[in-house]
């Protein structure tokens, strides 16, 4: 196993995977632990959209840090794991954003619809700031 290098590890970032997002939480439970969509562009940072009255939100907030798991499920393995501070929280998310977003995951007809189907729902963006980077790549290892 080898890690990443910083290019290929923001690459591999910026390419479409669904993140396992990991905050803290106050309440005396574990971690809560989400599948979430994300965008990011190398060099920059991590956004992340939510419900602006969600748990996920509130722990969000609270905590003001979290860490996002992205993974390839097929051979060959590899990860990267961001642990980053919240740097700004906009409130509603705009919704060009959720767009291109929900386009990066669903396609350019079904994104659009997917975020119409929320209107009436407030969202929440936050923007990430990445502040330790993990990665694994098991190429090597095939």
């Amino acid at each position: 196993m080898k890690s990443f290098t910083e290019t290929e590890r923001q690459q591999f970032l910026a390419a479409k995977h669904v993140a396992v997002l990991s905050v803290a939480a106050a309440d005396g439970r574990p971690p809560a632990s989400v599948p979430i969509w994300y965008d990011y562009t190398p060099g920059g940072n991590v956004r992340i959209m939510t419900g602006a009255s969600s748990r996920k939100a509130r722990l969000i907030r609270q905590a003001g840090a979290v860490t996002l798991v992205v993974q390839r499920e097929d051979l060959p393995y590899q990860y990267v794991v961001v642990e980053g501070t919240v740097v700004d929280t906009t409130l509603p998310a705009p919704v060009d954003l959720q767009e291109a977003i929900a386009i990066r995951y669903l396609g350019e007809e079904a994104g659009p619809a997917f975020v119409r189907s929320l209107e009436g729902q407030e969202e929440v963006l936050f923007t990430i700031r990445p502040d330790r980077w993990l990665s694994a790549d098991f190429s090597d290892e095939l």
